[in-house]
């Protein structure tokens, strides 16, 4: 890591908390601090479940606790089990809780345009367009990818998010049950392996590796939500697959696509996998491709 990358960053860092006015007591002219703030936006009208804000907002249980707490002593939401599983806790927004979101959102608004106010209107472009990179990049530095089960509800709606895809891309449509089938015992280890990335609590992508011979493998369900696409999350996801396929005793890799994935193509060309001739009857396939690892 270069010392003068470093240095910008924490430049940058500095800029951006006393811009936004992280340090102020009275965020936005009002009575809390940004923490607080911040966690009641979350909540939103809907409301939402304290695992969900600890994940999404990176937050330890104990600060998000004291904060709860406080907006709760504030009148501000109030803690209720959800209906469907006692063991979740969910903070709701009060009328008072409701309208401090509003108020927020007005003020949050009115200081955007002070700052924008500031600049000519080539400067103002320039900034919005910086600020939506900036956006783009420090979430594709906080993706994580784990293993998990294939079974569990973030890989199963990453799944069905990447056969809608398939449906819409696909000339003659996608129907899964068509497809060579990848069931959730091929995805465990020692068999294979479903990996999953997530960023801030979202799940944003998926893929999977299951072994079709001994030391011959299959990547299958490889996908990237539009929101992480075009920062290079996809060549992680792959080289992610490929780690778990080392681990998993695997010395081959093999995988079929259509015509009509284009980037997933220029992907595995990039990354070393070589054209071969079928080596299955998978019907959604145009081109088979394999690497030695």
């Amino acid at each position: 890591m270069m010392p003068e990358h470093i240095a910008q960053v924490r430049r940058f860092n500095r800029l951006v908390t006393q811009r936004v006015g992280a340090l102020d007591d009275h965020f936005l002219g009002r009575d809390r601090p940004l923490g607080e703030s911040r966690v009641l936006f979350e909540i939103g009208a809907g409301g939402a479940d304290l695992r969900d804000l600890r994940a999404r907002l990176g937050l330890d249980s104990g600060y998000l606790s004291r904060v709860i707490r406080s907006l709760e002593a504030a009148g501000l939401v109030r803690l209720r089990a959800r209906l469907d599983d006692e063991r979740v806790r969910r903070a709701y927004p009060t009328p008072a809780g409701l309208a401090e979101i509003e108020e927020m959102d007005r003020r949050s608004d009115r200081a955007a345009e002070v700052m924008l106010g500031t600049l000519p209107e080539s400067q103002r472009e320039r900034l919005v367009a910086a600020m939506a990179e900036v956006q783009t990049l420090l979430r594709a530095a906080g993706i994580q990818i784990r293993r998990v089960d294939p079974a569990a509800s973030a890989a199963r709606w990453c799944v069905a998010q990447y056969f809608a895809e398939l449906v819409s891309r696909f000339d003659n449509g996608f129907d899964p049950a068509r497809s060579i089938p990848a069931d959730d015992a091929d995805l465990r280890p020692p068999r294979g392996a479903f990996l999953l990335a997530s960023v801030d609590g979202e799940a944003v992508g998926c893929g999977a590796v299951k072994t079709i011979t001994p030391g011959v493998g299959s990547l299958k369900r490889m996908w990237v939500s539009s929101s992480a696409r075009g920062v290079g999350f996809g060549r992680r996801m792959l080289l992610a697959l490929e780690s778990q396929a080392r681990d998993l005793g695997l010395t081959t890799l093999r995988l079929e696509t259509n015509r009509s994935l284009v980037e997933a193509i220029r992907l595995y060309k990039s990354s070393g996998y070589v054209e071969v001739a079928p080596f299955n009857s998978e019907p959604y396939a145009d081109h088979w491709f394999e690497k030695q690892l």
